[in-house]
């Protein structure tokens, strides 16, 4: 469903998709977008059509003005009959241009339904692939540890030291909405704690945005309408629950020109997350591994277009930085075509190990979106020639919570108990959970 009055803001997203045909269907091709052909082409082919009605309404209108001045001058001279004809002229031209722009309005809403279901193009550096198993291993660090002979996965260690509480959670809720109790909680806290001082470190401006969302939100970032379905929806307010603090933080520039000193924007917030997660059940998501409502620190940057790719290498440092802290061996991954979200250009992935486990857990995300949510935002700058353009976003997890808690209570476990990481002591007020 379109939701803006006009596509003043898709305009340079048609331009591209006239001017860079072969390139925009390629690009989408690396992420197996069967339709990209079709619907680029059928945007264009709509544009055409749209531009060539506007123009023959805007030519009548021109014309119908200039008989209307024309027939004043007529009846001063007496030429009545003249006269008439162009009056009769005019109502003809009124018909034919309320025609055209009737089916402008149905052209630019079939446009824009269109537009909207075209994912962004990736980067030139993002390798082709379908899945995960195309993802590219860039780096690693640390050192996976060994456990001892009775170790366990994190849902029974929950279980063991009574931290969190997947009963008590489904009894108020739900599957997927645990109830984190004693040292489980001040975990929690503590990790909300340290990573947003870490982002104040990093120079970024802690926000508390709302948690639920307009649908004008969602369309700005480009949740919706690709995610839709796994958004939380409150019919009676039309608010959406969100499904990452990316959502609003990025949308308090919506309809923004920001002044080019203030560059770089740079933000970061907790909030809730909320993720219907539908059809994603099974043994491999067992415990905190996915869940319904989750913690997480988002950090968001808005930046030229020039300097962004060099900021996504600054936040994927900063993320790694946080995970060394933690002590918690991980990898970066560049993901494929196939891998990434409907809105970015270009993410890496990182994972942590998970020792009980014995596999890889995604922990974060960091994306450079370009120009793709600013386009729908109309978040823009002037640079010194006083041009408007249109600036770059990203964002990335400084972290999610639940799979970093699952990796810190599975790698970090003892015969003992469960050690705290040194970076945590001062947050959690504890060393040891026993």
């Amino acid at each position: 469903m379109a939701i803006f009055d006009d596509l003043k803001q898709f305009m340079l997203q048609v331009q591209v998709l006239r001017d860079e045909t072969t390139r925009v269907i390629e690009g989408l091709a690396k992420r197996n977008f069967k339709e990209a052909e079709l619907l680029v082409n059928e945007a264009i082919e709509i544009d055409k059509n749209r531009r060539e009605s506007q123009k023959m309404a805007d030519d009548r209108k021109a014309k119908s003005n200039a008989d209307s001045k024309k027939i004043g001058e007529l009846m001063k001279a007496g030429k009545t009959e003249e006269a008439n004809i162009l009056k009769a002229s005019i109502a003809s031209d009124k018909h034919h241009i309320k025609t055209w722009e009737d089916g402008l309005v149905k052209q630019e809403k079939d446009l824009q339904e269109i537009l909207y279901r075209i994912p962004n193009i990736p980067h030139a550096n993002v390798p082709a692939g379908k899945g995960a198993e195309d993802n590219k291993n860039v780096y690693e660090h640390g050192i996976v540890p060994t456990l001892h002979t009775k170790a366990l996965p994190h849902w029974e260690l929950i279980k063991k030291y009574d931290i969190i509480d997947f009963d008590l959670g489904v009894k108020i809720s739900g599957a997927g909405f645990p109830v984190y109790k004693g040292k489980g909680a001040k975990l929690q806290r503590a990790l909300i704690n340290f990573f947003l001082t870490e982002a104040e470190h990093a120079g970024y401006t802690e926000m508390q945005p709302p948690i639920l969302v307009n649908k004008e939100s969602g369309f700005g970032t480009g949740q919706l309408p690709d995610k839709e379905g796994q958004m939380y929806f409150v019919n009676e307010d039309g608010l959406y629950l969100i499904p990452t603090a990316e959502v609003p933080i990025t949308n308090l520039y919506r309809d923004v020109i920001v002044a080019e000193e203030n560059l770089p924007i740079k933000n970061a917030g907790y909030t809730p997350c909320f993720r219907r997660e539908a059809g994603s059940w099974g043994a491999h998501v067992r415990g905190l591994n996915r869940l319904h409502q989750f913690d997480k620190v988002e950090v968001v940057q808005i930046t030229k277009a020039e300097e962004s790719y060099k900021v996504l290498d600054e936040m994927c440092a900063h993320v790694q930085g946080l995970l060394e802290k933690l002590e918690l061996p991980y990898r970066k991954l560049l993901l494929c075509g196939g891998d990434m979200g409907f809105n970015a250009a270009m993410t890496y992935d990182m994972e942590v190990f998970s020792a009980a486990q014995q596999r890889w857990l995604e922990v974060s995300s960091v994306s450079n979106f370009e120009t793709f949510q600013a386009n729908r935002l109309k978040l823009r700058y002037k640079n010194k020639e006083g041009k408007t353009q249109l600036l770059h976003t990203l964002n990335g997890s400084a972290l999610a919570l639940p799979r970093i808690v699952a990796a810190i209570l599975e790698n970090n476990q003892t015969e003992e108990g469960i050690k705290i990481p040194e970076a945590l002591r001062k947050f959690t007020g504890f060393d040891w959970i026993k």
